[in-house]
């Protein structure tokens, strides 16, 4: 592979892995529609860090608010008061667990019907569907509840279980989980804020997963200059889709991306 590729494929890989299009779905599109070979192992996980620092960087205050309130858990004062005052009255701890929690479906999936999943239906007709599923499910945003009601232990569960659902190739993340923040009447702002940092864990597994593969295959000398330029490519292209995205959200905008999803997703179950 060389630079110019490299390039590509990590703004590819950045703006659709946050954008709410698909980026497992593109992937399918793209081997199907240019003959894309498969980049390899290494190339998957310096992009996929890319976009991991992306997140951090956005969301880096938060990040850190995380760690303080889960090293708080091991304070003196925490075990005075009790875990259910602290509970209460740190919103950080409360956004911690919500994390967790909403992660538990995603890491059941992904350990126990990735591979399947990715086998029986990485196929472009298939994404085409899910393609336009994801452009429905975005629609659906425009009739958005107004009233708004702050995240809790079942909505941020419900989106994920949203984000498990994505484990489909052309179902978008991002998208899934923050439409179904919206159904249950989380704020666009809260909606995308959490979307984003429910990704951290996700993201970070998958690089630690295909990490332990990329040990026991190694990297060529010759092969660096490149992953550098890939995964710098990735990290740009995704802050920039992630702050794209957090303006559109917060504009109540997510719908404008479905008819982009609707329109791929009929090209692949026509053309492909």
């Amino acid at each position: 592979m060389g630079i110019g590729n490299a390039i590509i494929l990590g703004i590819v890989q950045g703006l659709t892995e946050f954008l709410p299009v698909s980026s497992s779905g593109h992937l399918v599109l793209g081997k199907a529609l240019l003959g894309i070979p498969e980049q390899g192992i290494a190339f998957e996980v310096f992009v996929h860090f890319g976009t991991l620092l992306a997140v951090v960087t956005v969301f880096r205050k938060d990040i850190v608010n995380l760690f303080r309130a889960f090293f708080s858990l091991f304070q003196k004062s925490t075990y005075s008061q009790g875990f259910s005052k602290k509970y209460a009255s740190d919103a950080d701890l409360r956004l911690l667990i919500f994390i967790c929690l909403a992660t538990i479906p995603a890491v059941i999936v992904g350990l126990l019907f990735e591979d399947y999943i990715e086998t029986a239906f990485s196929s472009p007709h298939f994404v085409g569907i899910t393609l336009i599923i994801t452009a429905v499910i975005l629609s659906a945003t425009f009739f958005k509840p107004k009233a708004e009601k702050p995240m809790n232990l079942l909505n941020t569960f419900i989106m994920g279980v949203a984000q498990a659902f994505a484990i489909m190739p052309g179902i978008s993340r991002s998208g899934s989980t923050i439409s179904f923040g919206l159904f249950q009447k989380v704020s666009g702002n809260d909606a995308a804020r959490f979307s984003f940092l429910l990704a951290v864990p996700a993201i970070l597994g998958a690089v630690v997963l295909k990490t332990s593969e990329l040990i026991k295959t190694g990297i060529s000398g010759d092969f660096l200059l490149v992953l550098l330029v890939g995964t710098i490519a990735s990290y740009i292209s995704g802050y920039i889709a992630i702050e794209t995205l957090l303006s559109i959200v917060r504009r109540g905008k997510l719908y404008l991306f479905a008819p982009y999803c609707l329109i791929i997703g009929i090209l692949a179950l026509v053309l492909l």
